[in-house]
């Protein structure tokens, strides 16, 4: 069940939220409860057969939690994380990796030991997500940070539908106190404009902005050949857009539907095409994972406490797995790579640089457009089928296939010139549903004028359903 559907927007999502607080009137833990099983059906709509691997996973995991922080020395501790640790790592890379180490052992060993046949695995939706935020209680849980203990919030801390299926990935810090809170199951009226507004705003980026520019993409990525630069410019942008919007949308959509609920996500897309650096991109973009794999990979690895060299390495290692996580393909594996060289050059610029606080403008400019290129080189491995293809792509953005000034183009860029103007606007979604939350009796004409442009973008992005329908959002697949 898609959020860009009518079965999510006129069934799925009116039933969940009258019973959740015509329940919380009565009881608490029902209403959360309420929300916990409704969130299970929504998974299980994608396929009932992969709704016992996650019912599984939770309940698995939330024994293992219960007894790490139990009574017991610190072996015993040690004994149950690892092993707990163990099985979701191990669940995570037969579903997830299974074909591709055996794609990779038949592409090294070649007719020498016989051709392996790959596994017919199906891919559970969400399971790198949900895998996640399990491992991160379970390590919190070993070091003593878990206090909530009651079955039903964990339940839905982990399966909780906003985020189940793309991220954010949760910390039980984040989620928990809110399951306990009586004021999370009193509707408000400045939380529903301001989750209103934001799920409108992310509909709109997904089917206005992120949609077009992927049927572009596809177009050409479909089957590169040799692309001309502007080609292969056209393809890259309107991919590098495509999946900016996109995940912006699916992050817009997944707060505003929580706010809706009384339960604040963090905050997951913070306008990463605005960054100057790549160390600000990676502070901008899926700040969730990034923070996920600083505490629970960086830092576990030594971090920058044992020298330079040392902590570049750990930077190395940290982003390529994080290309791994991404998908299960060697090219993710080179997205991730060149991420992490690019976060070494950086680190080394701004040693080499030194303190400054001082930052002209030129400066700023040339920061901001060495870091889109960057990372729009990056995205050419990201969405190619294969090396080759990825090949051809850069080489047509660097003009060794040559300009194509008099070729037929294919048509784009006015999808992309409105991309890059939204991106350039000085406010984004989280910066605008905190003004409209703040919303106070005098500023009415305010509130009018936003309600309005909410119910447009709301038609406009319902009729665009009913005209072609929409994909489904790109990080589903990881």
């Amino acid at each position: 069940m898609l959020f860009n559907s009518y079965a999510f927007l006129f069934g799925f999502l009116p039933v969940v939220l009258v019973g959740f607080y015509l329940t919380a009137a009565v009881s608490r833990t029902g209403a959360a409860a309420w929300l916990g099983l409704a969130s299970l059906f929504f998974y299980g709509w994608w396929s009932w057969a992969a709704l016992p691997l996650l019912i599984g996973s939770i309940v698995v995991n939330y024994a293992f939690g219960r007894m790490i922080v139990g009574p017991g020395g610190g072996s015993r501790r040690r004994t149950l994380l690892t092993l707990a640790l163990g099985i979701n790592l191990a669940t995570l890379g037969f579903f997830k990796y299974s074909n591709f180490f055996l794609q990779t052992v038949n592409s090294v060993a070649g007719d020498a030991i016989g051709q392996v046949e790959p596994l017919n695995i199906v891919l559970p939706i969400g399971i790198s997500f949900y895998t996640f935020t399990q491992i991160a209680f379970l390590v919190d849980c070993y070091q003593g940070k878990v206090k909530e203990a009651r079955f039903v919030h964990y339940l839905l801390f982990v399966s909780y539908f906003p985020h189940l299926i793309a991220g954010p990935v949760l910390h039980h810090a984040q989620m928990m106190p809110q399951f306990a809170n009586p004021q999370t199951y009193l509707p408000s009226a400045s939380r529903f404009a301001a989750g209103i507004a934001l799920f409108a705003i992310g509909l709109a980026k997904k089917l206005l902005i992120a949609d077009p520019n992927g049927i572009v993409a596809d177009r050409i990525y479909a089957n590169p050949g040799a692309p001309d630069f502007f080609r292969a410019w056209n393809g890259t942008l309107s991919y590098a857009f495509q999946i900016y919007f996109d995940f912006s949308g699916y992050s817009d959509m997944a707060l505003g539907l929580s706010l809706l609920f009384g339960i604040r996500l963090p905050i997951n897309f913070d306008s990463p095409y605005r960054a100057g650096s790549i160390i600000d991109f990676w502070r901008r973009w899926h700040i969730s994972l990034s923070t996920f794999l600083r505490d629970y990979l960086y830092v576990p690895l030594g971090g920058n406490r044992r020298g330079s060299v040392r902590r570049y390495a750990n930077l190395m290692i940290t982003m390529v797995l994080g290309g791994l996580w991404h998908g299960a393909s060697w090219t993710f594996v080179v997205w991730g790579t060149l991420h992490g060289l690019y976060l070494v050059i950086n680190h080394l610029w701004r040693l080499l640089r030194g303190p400054s606080n001082r930052v002209g403008r030129v400066e700023r400019g040339a920061g901001w457009l060495l870091t889109f290129l960057a990372v729009c080189f990056a995205w050419v491995f990201f969405r190619a089928d294969s090396f080759a293809d990825a090949t051809q792509i850069l080489r047509g953005m660097v003009g060794l296939n040559g300009l194509g000034w008099g070729s037929k183009r294919t048509h784009g860029w006015l999808y992309i010139a409105a991309a890059l103007a939204l991106v350039a606007l000085p406010w984004n979604s989280n910066f605008i549903a905190g003004r409209i939350e703040r919303w106070r009796v005098g500023r009415r004409a305010f509130a009018a004028i936003w309600g309005l442009m909410t119910g447009a973008l709301l038609m406009f992005s319902v009729m665009r359903i009913a005209g072609s329908g929409s994909p489904q959002f790109l990080y589903f697949q990881f």
